[in-house]
C-alpha cells in the first residue's frame, strides 16, 4: 500500500516540479534582462521556496536548522555532505541571506528549465570535469567572485551524492582553491540527511512521508589548521551529527 502511495503522491509532485520549473524559466529570463542580476536572485529564491515547499505534496517534512547565528559580512564556505539532486533548493532558499553559489559540472548548464538558466546567470562555477585545468580556472573565479561580493559558497566535497546513505571520502582541492582566492571566508559544515531516502532510484517513485533533514553546524577554527584537517574535521561533525544507516 505504501508504494502504491508513493507513485500516486510522486505524479503530482513531479508534475508540480515541472510546472515551477517552467514558469520560473521564463520569470529568471525577465527579471535578469528587464531588472538585472539583483532582481534575478531574488526570483531564484522565490523558486526555491517553490521547490521546497513542494515537497508537502508528498507528505514529506522539511527540517532546516541553524545551529549557531552566522555573520552575513563576510563569505561563507559551506561543505556539505550529497545525498540527492534535491540537496540544493533548501540550502538556497533557507540560506537566502548568505547567497550561496555553487560548483557545477558543465552539462548542466543547458536543458533543464530553470535551472540550467540559473547556473549561466547566477555566478555559478560551471566546470568541465575532463578538463582538470579549466575546472580549477572556474573555481579560482568564484572563489574572487564571492570575495569581492560578500558571497557564499556551498560545496560538495564527496564529488557526487551517496545513494546509499553512507558518507563518502571528502576531497580537499575545491576548499583549497576557494580560500587560496578567498581567505577570510569562514567554512561552515551543513549536515544532510534523509535526502536518500526521498529520491534513491531518481525521480521517481519518491518515497512519501520522508522528513527531510539540513542541520548548519558550528564554523570551524581555522587557526593552525591546513586545508585537509579543515575539510576532514567538516566531515568528522556531520558524521558525528547524522544518522547515515545505508539503504536496505
Amino acid at each position: 500500500m505504501k508504494r502504491i502511495v508513493d507513485y500516486v503522491l510522486s505524479i503530482f509532485y513531479l508534475i508540480y516540479f515541472f510546472t515551477v520549473l517552467l514558469i520560473f524559466e521564463v520569470l529568471q529570463r525577465v527579471s535578469f534582462t528587464l531588472f538585472g542580476r539583483e532582481a534575478h536572485q531574488k526570483v531564484v529564491n522565490v523558486l526555491n521556496f517553490f521547490l521546497c515547499y513542494g515537497w508537502y505534496l508528498t507528505g514529506s517534512t522539511i527540517n532546516f536548522e541553524i545551529e549557531e547565528q552566522l555573520p552575513t559580512d563576510r563569505s561563507i564556505i559551506f561543505v556539505a555532505n550529497h545525498q540527492s539532486m534535491f540537496d540544493i533548493p533548501a540550502i538556497i532558499w533557507f540560506l537566502r541571506k548568505h547567497r550561496p553559489l555553487f560548483v557545477s559540472k558543465v552539462e548542466l548548464s543547458k536543458g533543464i528549465p530553470s535551472i540550467s538558466y540559473n547556473l549561466r546567470k547566477g555566478g555559478a562555477a560551471l566546470i568541465d570535469r575532463k578538463d582538470k585545468v579549466q575546472a580549477v580556472k572556474e573555481i579560482r573565479r568564484l572563489g574572487e567572485y564571492i570575495c569581492e561580493h560578500h558571497f557564499s559558497v556551498a560545496i560538495f566535497p564527496e564529488g557526487t551524492r551517496s545513494r546509499t546513505g553512507g558518507l563518502k571520502t571528502f576531497a580537499s582541492g575545491g576548499v583549497g582553491t576557494i580560500l587560496s582566492k578567498c581567505p577570510e571566508a569562514i567554512v561552515v559544515p551543513i549536515c544532510i540527511q534523509n535526502l536518500h531516502h526521498f529520491n534513491p532510484k531518481g525521480f521517481f517513485p519518491l518515497r512519501s512521508f520522508t522528513t527531510l533533514k539540513w542541520t548548519v553546524l558550528s564554523p570551524i577554527d581555522k587557526e593552525g589548521k591546513t586545508v585537509n584537517e579543515m575539510v576532514q574535521e567538516a566531515r568528522d561533525m556531520i558524521q558525528k551529527k547524522g544518522s547515515f544507516e545505508k539503504l536496505p
